[in-house]
């Protein structure tokens, strides 16, 4: 066998690399092909997964478009998240149960939900919502309600309802039976889910703490804290300056003294429930304790929720000499001592 030389075994040698290489490359070219194909796929697969799953979650956190606004919705002890979240579901408040429920549960743990009222004023999404349930959060909203002078509690409760219809009028009037005089005239702000009893204690503790400074002036008229509420709302029927108060309280606490019926004309809208002060011959005949024509003294408890003005005025009558008042067309009032000078006022400001 013929011998190679050193140049020739390296050629050859080299050869031999070059061919193995060529085929290894060969080998593995298509294989680094497919495997880029794959991770292509896997990640155009991922990425449709990822903006599905960001679509649902958007859809599911979006609220509903028929959102109830103003929805109050009550939870009471012992309801399930699970229960929750159908009723919410159904009342359109938010678009997935689910969600919902698995919101709440990283949100509120095994405590759950918090019972209550909740309000709802504005759209929001399901997160706002179970974190809402989950943290107490009721956002109930806010009402500001002004109670003018001179209402009976009738009244009050027409006027409450106009601005709280979830508010019970007939209950509302049940319960304040005894407190005529004690929901006392200011400006209120309730919530929306405020109850009959939340309400009336409002308007009462005010009372107490309204009248507050008149307590030393009252203990020393030697008169009863309740007849000085009943002759205030007979003055708040009567007058409506601070002035004609004092003196209409001066004059009917004096015909008291004297035994004379007080006749004031401001019971009959309370007793007949007229929303005028046009009095007529069948008024008077009226059959009623409160009928200030027909019986003497006061009435049996006060025919309107008074002004501080009123109860004050109450507190301190002017002293007068005049017995008898009237109001003309104007709205001024007219004194006289005598019933002959009344009937001489009647004819010249009433034509009567």
């Amino acid at each position: 066998m013929p011998e190679m030389s050193h140049n020739e075994e390296t050629t050859s040698v080299d050869s031999a690399l070059d061919s193995l290489l060529e085929q290894k490359d060969a080998a593995h070219e298509p294989k680094v092909r497919r495997t880029g194909s794959f991770l292509w796929r896997i990640c155009i697969g991922g990425g449709v997964l990822v903006v599905a799953v960001f679509s649902v979650l958007v859809f599911a956190q979006t609220p509903p478009s028929a959102f109830p606004s103003g929805f109050v919705v009550t939870i009471p002890k012992g309801m399930t998240i699970s229960e929750t979240a159908v009723l919410l579901e159904e009342k359109e408040v938010i678009r997935s149960s689910f969600l919902f429920k698995i919101l709440s549960l990283l949100l509120g743990g095994n405590s759950g939900l918090k019972a209550g009222e909740y309000h709802f004023s504005d759209p929001i999404s399901v997160y706002e919502v179970a974190k809402r349930f989950s943290g107490g959060i009721q956002n109930v909203s806010e009402i500001r309600v002004t109670i003018p002078e001179g209402l009976s509690n009738a009244e009050v409760a027409s006027l409450l309802v106009k601005s709280l219809p979830r508010l019970d009028r007939v209950r509302f009037v049940e319960l304040t039976k005894k407190k005529e005089g004690y929901l006392f005239p200011d400006t209120y702000v309730f919530q929306q889910n405020a109850t009959e009893e939340d309400i009336i204690t409002e308007l009462t503790q005010n009372f107490e703490k309204r009248i507050l400074p008149l307590r030393t002036a009252l203990e020393r008229s030697g008169k009863t804290p309740q007849d000085i509420l009943i002759m205030a709302s007979l003055i708040e029927g009567e007058a409506r300056t601070s002035e004609t108060r004092r003196e209409i309280s001066g004059i009917l606490w004096r015909r008291m003294e004297l035994g004379m019926l007080l006749q004031v004309d401001a019971v009959f809208p309370y007793i007949l429930g007229k929303n005028t002060f046009e009095v007529t011959t069948e008024d008077l005949k009226v059959d009623s304790p409160y009928n200030t024509y027909k019986y003497a003294g006061l009435p049996p408890g006060p025919i309107n929720n008074p002004s501080f003005d009123a109860i004050s005025a109450s507190v301190h009558p002017n002293k007068t000499v005049y017995l008898y008042y009237l109001t003309d067309s104007e709205g001024v009032m007219h004194y006289a001592r005598t019933h002959a000078e009344h009937l001489t006022n009647r004819a010249k400001y009433l034509g009567k």
